[in-house]
């Protein structure tokens, strides 16, 4: 977006008595509106759903006020934490989030925890629409005798602590063991998979962590397995990731040619993604050596399991292995369902890592909440019987998709938020004051909100600490160190 000059859109009708003309410029008519005249509208959530909904209010309303309250004194969600350190060119999206958040229209509060300093209704008073846009916290659990030993991990918390969570700093995952299971078989699986085996020079160039950088050089983890309960033609990952782990440097695939047989036949009739997709892991499996040391680094997927029991060291404290029930598949295609076989079989491992899914919470009693589904209820975005709720990402559609996915989703929710503007069934004609009664609420209860401006002096001072040791940046990994320079 340009933030630079105001987009042009046919105002409302309601708006024209309100909105006085300005100047001019460039040949775009600008709208002008005093304070009590100017929709408000407050986003929950400083990550990419949240940011891409801004950025379409923006762009599609012009005189629209977009306040955006993130829980972290740092904005961006996922695309900081989530996305792994080796794929900078996804992190470029930010480049367009820095834009919205310096879009005169627009200002961002961190360090504001919704529903804990600030109440949903509090921001309902405040603004004439609020959307919640806060992602998935929480972890989905496997449901298993064992899940609870020490080193059981879930790939959110794993890929925080690398990825410099602030609540994932003292993660510590014991990286002595020579085998890891990953269970769940989608591109955050990948992703952890890929870290664990890495060549320690090619993570040294990214912003990963420097403590999760000294953990991994001294890993003793040489054997990754990633386990999935259907079979090859079922696997969630993208061949991006797939090349990524038959191309990566001092590994080897480590498939099972069982898995494989009867595909070849039905390689004809696959849409062309996963015809590619399926064809590459086939040539990993005719690619392996025979009889190969198990001393060079190795990955593997292993299909039709399920987690039965994570099996425990003989004190009862520690994880030694896995039960892995083994299935079979009815129907066929995506539509494919596991079924176990009542058949088991133990692998030796000292880590899982669960890479099974995120998970929404709910964030404020006065918010409805699917605890089932583990969403808000909406329709197209708006809150089910909550007049002025809306959401986006995947707190309204669930933790699935790519950040192009929750890209369209939140421009969705915008549009349908536009809409019920313009057609009054969100009514934006009384005055809201935004931020000027929050900002004093949050004051007087002793939390102090960080501006993108403040942001803007952490980053400068992680890219001056990644410059010393030849790195894009190196992130802060302690809120009370973030809010130090951040207010200095």
């Amino acid at each position: 977006m340009n933030t630079s000059r105001m987009f042009v859109f046919k105002p409302m009708k309601s708006l024209l008595t309100k909105c006085t003309r300005a100047t001019v410029t460039s040949g775009l008519r600008r709208l002008a509106c005093t304070p009590s005249s100017c929709p408000r509208v407050c986003i929950v959530g400083g990550g990419p759903a949240g940011f891409y909904t801004a950025q379409h209010l923006l762009k599609a309303h012009p005189a629209i006020q977009v306040d955006i309250y993130e829980r972290l004194p740092i904005p961006f969600g996922l695309v900081r934490f989530g996305v792994a350190p080796d794929h900078p060119e996804v992190k470029n999206v930010i480049n367009t989030f820095t834009q919205t958040a310096q879009h005169e229209r627009c200002s961002f509060h961190g360090n504001v925890t919704v529903g804990k300093d600030v109440s949903v209704e509090e921001l309902q008073q405040a603004y004439h629409a609020v959307v919640l846009s806060y992602g998935a916290e929480g972890n989905r659990t496997l449901g298993v005798p064992g899940e609870n030993l020490s080193g059981v991990y879930s790939a959110k918390d794993f890929v925080g602590w690398y990825n410099g969570l602030p609540s994932n700093k003292g993660l510590n995952p014991d990286l002595s063991s020579e085998t890891a299971v990953i269970l769940g078989q989608g591109n955050v699986a990948l992703d952890v998979a890929r870290i664990l085996l890495s060549p320690l020079d090619v993570l040294t160039k990214t912003d990963i962590t420097q403590p999760s950088l000294q953990a991994l050089a001294a890993s003793r983890v040489r054997r990754v397995l990633i386990v999935g309960r259907r079979g090859p033609l079922q696997v969630a990952c993208t061949i991006k990731e797939l090349r990524e782990m038959v191309n990566l440097p001092g590994n080897r695939p480590d498939m099972l040619s069982a898995d494989f047989q009867g595909i070849a036949e039905v390689l004809k009739d696959l849409p062309r993604p996963r015809k590619r997709l399926t064809e590459l892991m086939m040539k990993a499996v005719q690619e392996r050596p025979a009889g190969a040391p198990l001393t060079s680094r190795q990955w593997g997927f292993r299909f039709l399991r399920s987690p039965v029991e994570v099996l425990p060291s003989p004190d009862l404290t520690q994880t030694a292995g896995i039960r892995l029930g083994i299935n079979r598949l009815e129907g066929s295609g995506e539509g494919a369902r596991a079924v176990p076989t009542g058949e088991t079989e133990d692998v030796e491992c000292g880590m899982v890592i669960s890479s099974i899914g995120y998970q929404s919470l709910p964030i404020d009693p006065a918010v409805p909440f699917d605890h089932h589904k583990a969403i808000i209820p909406n329709a197209m975005g708006r809150v089910q019987q909550a007049s002025g709720l809306y959401c986006s990402g995947w707190v309204k559609r669930g933790p699935t998709g790519v950040i192009a996915t929750t890209m369209n989703d939140s421009f969705d929710t915008a549009r349908v938020l536009i809409k019920d503007m313009e057609t009054g069934v969100l009514d934006v004609s009384t005055v809201k004051p935004g931020s000027h009664t929050v900002t004093p609420l949050l004051q007087k209860r002793g939390v102090n909100p960080v501006s993108f401006s403040d942001w803007e002096k952490i980053d400068a001072e992680e890219m001056k600490r990644g410059t010393a040791v030849g790195k894009p940046r190196e992130k802060l990994l302690d809120v009370t160190e973030m809010l130090k320079t951040a207010h200095s």
